[in-house]
């Protein structure tokens, strides 16, 4: 996979295209990617789901992505170190936020679709982003100050859209537990069937496979592969609505045996076939 390298600690630019001209690569830094215009699809790390005006995604170094463009886009490039989060972002935030905001950056992709669920806070994000690239591209008396304040107003906006969720919400009121940090982990790489090994998972908290068996199916009343088969079929209703992908082709993504057995399960939880679910959502 290509790996395109920037050594600036912060950049911010604007870029319009009719095609998708990079080939699919990742970085050594972050990335906020604005949608200001236009349609298609996002592919990242392997799954695609189409994007529209508003929409915005957050790149970590280690995820892999590409563009494929219907309708001619104009984008709004945030990029950005670890390095420039820490001196520019954490020592402003709260303590209660900073947690949500390493969680944000930490080097996993749990975020496929558009971060922004909220209509007002897409259109603030985007109306940011643009004072944003006019302050960073025209530089004048107290450019630097204003560029991070604006900043972290969008970092904070992808925050109060990350933690609408309880188990999210909690982190920002008390200590991170073990059991949400495995849970975390498991939503993070339930695709990922080495790491969702029980002996690779226990190695991963330093327990042992026994033990974080009865620990996780205590405290949630599920087991680690309920836990893992609710993610996947969060992940395929997303697939089924919102991507170009059929039912074999999302079977085969989602690690299923073969389209019977996916259609089997999805069935099991959602009291609907993959199909009649998405001929419904497709309806709206």
């Amino acid at each position: 996979m290509k790996r395109i390298v920037n050594f600036n600690s912060f950049n911010v630019f604007s870029i319009e295209k009719e095609s998708w001209d990079v080939e699919y690569h990742n970085h050594n830094f972050y990335e906020l990617i604005i949608i200001e215009s236009g349609k298609g699809f996002h592919h990242l790390n392997n799954i695609t789901f189409s994007y529209k005006k508003g929409d915005v995604f957050l790149l970590r170094p280690s995820d892999g992505h590409e563009f494929s463009i219907k309708s001619k886009t104009k984008f709004i490039y945030i990029k950005f170190t670890e390095q420039y989060i820490w001196e520019n972002l954490l020592s402003a935030k709260k303590n209660e936020l900073q947690k949500v905001v390493q969680l944000l950056m930490e080097d996993h992709s749990f975020v496929y679709e558009s971060v922004i669920k909220s209509k007002t806070d897409r259109t603030h994000l985007l109306q940011l982003a643009r004072i944003l690239l006019y302050e960073f591209s025209h530089k004048n008396t107290y450019t630097k100050e204003i560029t991070t304040d604006l900043f972290c107003s969008i970092i904070t906006i992808l925050i109060r859209n990350t933690i609408q969720n309880a188990t999210t919400n909690s982190w920002i009121t008390h200590s991170v537990s073990r059991i949400e940090k495995i849970l975390y982990y498991i939503n993070v790489n339930a695709l990922d069937n080495d790491k969702m090994k029980i002996e690779n998972l226990a190695r991963e908290f330093m327990l042992s496979p026994n033990y974080i068996s009865i620990h996780i199916k205590k405290q949630t009343g599920f087991s680690i592969q309920q836990h893992i088969m609710q993610h996947k079929i969060k992940t395929a209703e997303k697939l089924l609505l919102q991507s170009h992908y059929n039912i074999s082709e999302i079977a085969d993504r989602l690690g299923f045996n073969d389209a019977s057995h996916f259609n089997k399960i999805f069935k099991a939880y959602k009291q609907t076939s993959p199909s009649e679910f998405k001929k419904k959502g497709s309806s709206y």
